[in-house]
């Protein structure tokens, strides 16, 4: 992912850092809000158009700025853009988006948020991440729904936002994905020369919506029942893509036993396998279920026909985090096998608590389905702070289920994504662990070395063009297919020692 410069960074020009952003109060511009409808449980989406600014950084108004003007102004001269709205819905999470998926932003967009019941926080920035996404020849990315956007961001319950783009002045340089731009911010509203702007910008405010029930009373005793699969009379669920509209009976803690409902006829006895060896699209999910310890025995016998195997760790299935299954496109598709493991980092920055993590899952997951229009959550894999292993994208957690991950190699390989940013922070020492526990149980299955090396054949990217042969570690960073920071300087550099634990715990 295009890493920030910094996870929360200050304007380079203190006034324009003090200037409340007037230009649409909330209720003034009520109609031109796009409200989507969902249940507080479930979360919802606002979406909040950017405008042209019509005053400078030092109060007076610009003269030379009309309201209403095309995304690149008049001539050659691109508008900055901001909106501003107080009073509205609780979020947590924010990114901004515009109409075409290929289109760059070719600015800088900043956002500050109100706390609810606190103070505001320091503009902080959001880069493009077009790098972590489904492949350019994709439906998933060319469909209708399909929209360009910045990194989410999570900000906590909030009720009021700032936000503005700033246009990249004409001759700004690039390094990879990070943008140098010697121009301090905010000296100027209009910008002769600049690239213009993408159409339909918006602002996207997200909110996660309420955590899953805990069980209760009535079936809180099904988790005290025998947990060997197959056990008569006790078929066992297994951790998988849920299907649409099927909530499940009961949803556990993150990392513990729990049990849910995979339709009419109950859980299933079967276990999740390995995909055929053939890339489709299924059209009947898997069943929905939360994971249990129990299904590592099943695991361990299907791993245990390759020569090296690790454990499986405990995973938290889409229940268990609370995903609301009804917001993604039926089916799944599927690659032949996994032969990478993509590290990321999701650049959503390091404020929040690990009980937070599944709110930010929830956040993220609404961003990608409902603002980017992808058909679900874009990452195979996320890890916490606290090492906690979530399941992401639905299909069945030991399945080679096709991500939007890393642009140009999403087929035969998985994503995992660590919540937070690692341009400047180390990640903490239990996620790092965590991956290696994830990496070396998943590529197990698939018979990959994590101290290996192999070939996938890219999708088109800008750094290998299409239908190229690229050799990549098994276990490697996204800036190893993309040029991007991703997964972070501080994270990356910690890929040597997951390979080797990875390897280790596989018994090689």
């Amino acid at each position: 992912m295009r890493a920030y410069l910094a996870s929360s960074i200050g304007v380079a020009c203190t006034a324009a850092l003090a200037l409340p952003l007037a230009l649409h109060p909330g209720p003034a511009h009520a109609r031109a809000e796009r409200t989507v409808a969902a249940a507080v449980a479930v979360g919802s989406t606002r979406s909040l158009p950017l405008r042209p600014l019509d005053s400078l950084v030092d109060g007076g108004p610009d003269r030379g700025v009309a309201a209403g003007r095309g995304d690149a102004g008049r001539g050659d001269v691109a508008v900055e853009r901001g909106v501003a709205a107080s009073g509205v819905r609780p979020f947590s999470l924010v990114g901004v988006v515009w109409d075409r998926p290929a289109a760059e932003l070719h600015g800088r967009a900043q956002v500050r948020t109100r706390a609810v019941g606190g103070a505001w926080s320091p503009w902080r920035e959001l880069l493009p991440h077009g790098d972590e996404a489904p492949d350019p020849d994709s439906p998933e990315l060319r469909g209708a729904r399909a929209h360009g956007g910045t990194a989410p961001l999570w900000v906590g319950a909030s009720d009021a936002v700032q936000a503005r783009v700033l246009p990249e002045r004409a001759g700004s340089e690039r390094a990879g994905s990070e943008r140098v731009r010697p121009e301090r911010a905010g000296s100027a509203r209009a910008h002769v020369g600049a690239a213009a702007l993408p159409s339909g910008l918006r602002l996207e405010l997200i909110d996660p919506g309420e955590p899953p029930a805990p069980p209760s009373p009535d079936l809180a005793a099904l988790r005290a029942l025998p947990g060997r699969p197959g056990h008569p009379g006790h078929p066992v669920p297994t951790a998988g893509g849920g299907a649409p509209g099927v909530k499940p009976t009961v949803t556990g803690s993150p990392g513990r036993p729990s049990w849910g409902a995979s339709g009419p006829s109950g859980p299933s006895a079967k276990p999740s396998l390995p995909p055929k060896p053939s890339a489709s699209v299924t059209t009947t999910p898997p069943p929905s279920a939360l994971d249990t310890d129990a299904d590592t025995d099943a695991d361990a016998a299907k791993a245990g026909a390759a020569r090296y195997s690790a454990p499986r760790p405990s995973i938290v299935t889409r229940a268990g985090w609370g995903a609301d299954e009804k917001i993604r496109e039926t089916g799944h598709v599927y690659s032949k096998t996994v032969k990478v493991a993509f590290i990321h980092h999701t650049v959503t920055g390091n404020n929040y608590s690990c009980s937070q993590a599944p709110s930010v899952l929830r956040g993220i997951y609404r961003y990608h389905v409902k603002s980017l229009g992808w058909r679900d959550y874009g990452y195979n894999f996320t890890i916490d702070k606290c090492g906690k292993i979530y399941e992401g994208r639905s299909g069945g957690v030991t399945k080679a289920v096709r991500g939007a991950h890393t642009l140009g190699f999403n087929t035969n390989s998985m994503g995992i994504a660590v919540l937070g940013t690692f341009t400047s922070k180390k990640p903490s020492a239990k996620a790092v662990k965590a991956v290696a526990k994830l990496t070396a149980w998943k590529l197990g299955l698939f018979k990959r070395n994590p101290r290996g090396t192999t070939h996938l054949v890219s999708g088109g990217g800008n750094k290998y063009k299409k239908g190229a042969s690229v050799k990549l570690h098994v276990v490697a960073g996204h800036r190893d297919g993309f040029a991007t920071e991703c997964p972070g300087k501080r994270l990356y550099k910690k890929l040597g020692s997951v390979r080797k634990t990875a390897a280790r715990l596989q018994g090689r």
